[in-house]
């Protein structure tokens, strides 16, 4: 059975920040006064753990400044014993990583003219020479047309950020530079270094006190607390049969020590929706706390591939490529986002001044399933519950 909470009018911040929390029994779920507008959308999520594609779903959709509907269903954690999801949970938001906070952390630098992403990246790390890569630009990592494979090497018994770094700067190349838009972790650890080694900081400080503080997002950051382990959506059971809880997914990002330019970050649905309001206030010309100019930020947000390549990616953000399924059919080509593996997304549309945020523990507890479908739905049904016409 689902229950209403009274629909609040007070502005977004007094909304998101002081609002009760939404807690709910494992398969009962909770949503915003808006339900009626949204019922497929809620029916979608309460479909998708009915046939165990996620554990639990914490989801939101944000229309005009405001969060038009929130909805929470199933459960946080089905081992050791089943756990009510929450509209406070904290997930491991994987490479949502990416562009919410690394890109956003190299752009800054740009506004600030310390770095340059047209240059190539051994200006600022000399030994990413290795292996020809030397014409390798901050341009081609930031939007995935450098030509990395997907990752570093994980079939051998490597641990440490050391190893690491060696692994990135040495990596051949499996493709020539700007050829192909080839997804891969390789570019964001090597933007994450590069924010490190200009800013004499490591990068989960930088996020914290350039990023994270100034949009208020006061539940979010990497390496959580031990005390905030019981907030957090556990993911799935290391090689030693551990389950990650509080610790990062990504195997590669866990091996560096949880911090790195590609995963690490954990937030929940409350400070991903002040991040996504700030976003589309700071493209609108509203007063914002975004940390970006909105030239710069409009740089990120809209295509900058190589010309005459067709997979679309701004400096961080996914716009129409393979993966880029959140869209949904009804939000405008002028959307944007991005997923994480761990089955979390976001999709941004300014031109409907709209998001849509699902959150998802979708592998717990031993790896689960695909919630690539579930993304499209309920952005089209979102879209169209708020009224978005279908693009000719």
């Amino acid at each position: 059975m689902l229950y209403s909470l009274t629909k609040e009018r007070s502005s977004r911040r007094q909304f998101l920040i002081g609002g009760a929390a939404l807690s709910c029994s494992a398969l009962v779920g909770c949503a915003s006064s808006s339900e009626g507008r949204f019922s497929k959308v809620d029916a979608l999520a309460r479909q998708a753990v009915k046939d165990k594609e996620t554990p639990g779903v914490v989801l939101a959709v944000g229309h005009n400044g405001e969060i038009a509907h929130r909805y929470v269903y199933g459960s946080r954690a089905l081992v050791p014993t089943r756990e009510p999801m929450t509209w406070d949970t904290r997930f491991d938001m994987a490479s949502l990583t990416k562009p919410t906070m690394t890109a956003l952390a190299v752009m800054q630098l740009v506004e600030h003219g310390k770095i340059n992403i047209d240059d190539p990246v051994v200006r600022y790390l000399p030994e990413f020479a290795a292996n020809k890569k030397s014409a390798v630009t901050l341009r081609l990592l930031l939007t995935h047309y450098s030509g990395f494979p997907p990752d570093v090497p994980l079939d051998s018994p490597w641990s440490g950020k050391a190893e690491a770094v060696r692994l990135a700067m040495t990596s051949p190349l499996a493709n020539p530079p700007g050829a192909k838009f080839v997804y891969s972790d390789i570019n964001y650890i090597t933007l994450g270094l590069i924010v490190e080694k200009v800013t004499g900081q490591p990068l989960n400080q930088y996020v914290a006190d350039n990023i994270l503080t100034p949009l208020g997002m006061s539940h979010s950051g990497y390496l959580p607390d031990a005390a905030l382990q019981p907030d957090i959506a556990p993911t799935q059971y290391d090689d030693q049969h551990h389950m990650l809880r509080g610790v990062v997914h990504d195997p590669t990002a866990r091996r560096m020590g949880g911090v790195a330019g590609h995963a690490g970050l954990f937030s929940n649905a409350q400070d991903m929706c002040l991040y996504a309001q700030a976003l589309l206030d700071r493209l609108a010309g509203r007063p914002s706390t975004f940390p970006l100019q909105r030239s710069t930020l409009e740089l990120m947000t809209t295509p900058q591939q190589p010309a005459g390549k067709t997979d679309l990616r701004g400096l961080g953000w996914d716009i129409a490529t393979h993966y880029s399924s959140p869209r949904g059919d009804l939000f405008s080509a002028r959307s944007f986002g991005h997923t994480g593996f761990t089955g979390t997304s976001l999709w941004i549309d300014p031109e409907s001044d709209s998001y849509v945020l699902i959150l998802t523990n979708r592998v717990h507890p031993s790896g689960g399933h695909s919630v690539v479908k579930l993304r499209h739905d309920i952005a089209t049904d979102a879209a169209r519950a708020l009224g978005v016409a279908a693009h000719p």
